[in-house]
């Protein structure tokens, strides 16, 4: 199929010509099973979500915190595959917005890095997000991406020293994504006045001065007030754990649940939109 009919990029700009930033939503593919994964996300979508992030759930998630690992447990018991991602995938990025993978490395290359890269794009992805890998570790995934003009999102975080940073925005393509606090996501709310100078130094030190590579900040947004608070910074604002949580606080009840993540996004896009730009 097409590639989304817009790139991430050009959603980020979007935002920033709208004067907000970009509001990006995860989900893991599979949770609570392949179809309702594929409703929720769409809900988001339609509720504001500019860019997607689909988890691929995995065995050892050392970042996620317990909200997210147990929607994880619960598509790896299902018996969620890598193509069952990919069907995920193809399905959000169908509506046009673009459709990011998050994962950690092993599954990639236990996959075989070419032919995920390949299957990805064929399924109109707009990238990966790779939590463990660091670009001076990722030569074959950066060859594979940039022979396929996917993104390449790579982390920050607080601890980040001038030089990495530096290392990591020239690397990334898409948007750099800064992690908000030290520790897994979902336990901690990340606040504008502790966020701001990773921001700062994340925009000063990448190639263009941080016009052309935006800066989202994800871990521990939970409310449309929390989402404006970190959107006076960020170019974008990433929410995980309260979108699953959501879910998994309907149980047996998929009506129910897309109900409250419809009314969850739609709260945290007029955050965002709200926000009064620093």
């Amino acid at each position: 199929m097409t590639r989304s009919s817009q790139t991430t990029g050009a959603a980020f700009e979007k935002a920033r010509g709208e004067g907000r930033s970009a509001l990006v939503g995860y989900l893991p593919a599979g949770f609570p099973d392949v179809d309702t994964s594929i409703a929720a996300l769409k809900v988001m979508v339609d509720a504001g979500c500019d860019v997607i992030e689909i988890g691929l759930p995995y065995s050892d998630p050392v970042m996620d915190g317990p909200t997210i690992q147990a929607a994880a447990q619960q598509a790896l018991e299902a018996g969620i595959r890598i193509t069952d991602v990919l069907r995920v995938v193809e399905a959000v990025a169908a509506t046009g917005t673009p459709t990011l993978v998050m994962t950690y490395w092993n599954p990639v290359e236990a996959y075989g890095v070419e032919r995920f890269a390949t299957d990805l794009a064929n399924a109109g992805g707009a990238g990966l997000i790779t939590p463990d890998l660091t670009p001076d570790f990722a030569p074959e995934w950066i060859a594979a991406a940039d022979a396929r003009g996917l993104d390449k999102v790579f982390l920050v975080a607080p601890s980040s020293t001038d030089e990495r940073i530096a290392m990591t925005t020239a690397a990334s393509r898409g948007f750099v994504y800064a992690t908000g606090v030290m520790g897994v996501t979902g336990t901690t709310q990340a606040t504008a006045a502790g966020v701001a100078p990773l921001i700062a130094r994340t925009k000063a030190l990448s190639p263009s001065g941080g016009v052309d590579l935006p800066v989202g900040v994800g871990v521990g947004v939970s409310t449309g007030a929390q989402a404006a608070d970190l959107a006076a910074y960020a170019d974008g604002v990433i929410v995980g754990s309260a979108f699953v949580r959501t879910l998994l606080d309907h149980p047996g009840d998929a009506a129910a649940g897309l109900k409250s993540l419809g009314a969850l996004t739609e709260e945290l896009a007029r955050g965002v939109a709200g926000a009064v730009r620093a």
